[in-house]
């Protein structure tokens, strides 16, 4: 069976078979991520851990070209990708619901040590971290690939290249900046 890397640069040639070869053998791996994404998002939406999977694998396979050097690399645009879906969700359902009585949502982010409430609160959170990806880009990366991705902080160095030390200032500055823009 061939590695990862090898199925990741099959795929990005345009090689189907490969792609659900790449997601096959980490779809443990999406899964966790996924349900990192949801645990804590009580009534957010409908989707569960492997409709989230299977969502943000819509949006991974309609980018042709897309190059993923590795499995981090491409975890870490996975996690990117189910961050979308489920802001996407709260957007969808926020304009569904304009008017009172909405129910409120609890998101568990451990970003900041702040708990949105509401889906106002975690769309604030998305538009901060946006923020930040236009200010200091890698801060941004590090955040998703930490936080929406669960990388440990030496998977995370060797994905960007930097030291775990790094890392480690680069995610107490992003939650600073972070907890800032949620004030």
């Amino acid at each position: 069976m061939p590695d990862i890397t090898q199925l990741l640069q099959a795929a990005r040639l345009g090689d189907r078979a490969a792609a659900d070869q790449v997601v096959a053998q980490l779809y443990a791996e999406l899964r966790r991520i996924a349900r990192r994404q949801v645990r804590g998002a009580g009534d957010l939406t409908l989707l569960d851990t492997t409709a989230l999977v299977h969502e943000a694998w819509l949006r991974l396979s309609g980018t042709e070209g897309k190059d993923f050097p590795d499995r981090r690399h491409f975890l870490a645009y996975a996690a990117q990708a189910m961050r979308s879906v489920v802001i996407d969700l709260v957007r969808a359902r926020q304009a569904e619901r304009r008017g009172g009585g909405q129910e409120h949502l609890t998101l568990n982010t451990a970003i900041a040590e702040l708990t949105p409430q509401r889906d106002d609160d975690v769309l604030r959170v998305h538009e901060a971290l946006d923020e930040l990806a236009q200010l200091e880009p890698r801060l941004a990366q590090v955040v998703e690939m930490r936080y929406f991705g669960g990388l440990l902080e030496q998977e995370i160095a060797e994905a960007l290249g930097v030291t775990e030390r790094t890392v480690q200032r680069d995610w107490q500055k992003a939650r600073l900046f972070l907890s800032m823009s949620l004030a």
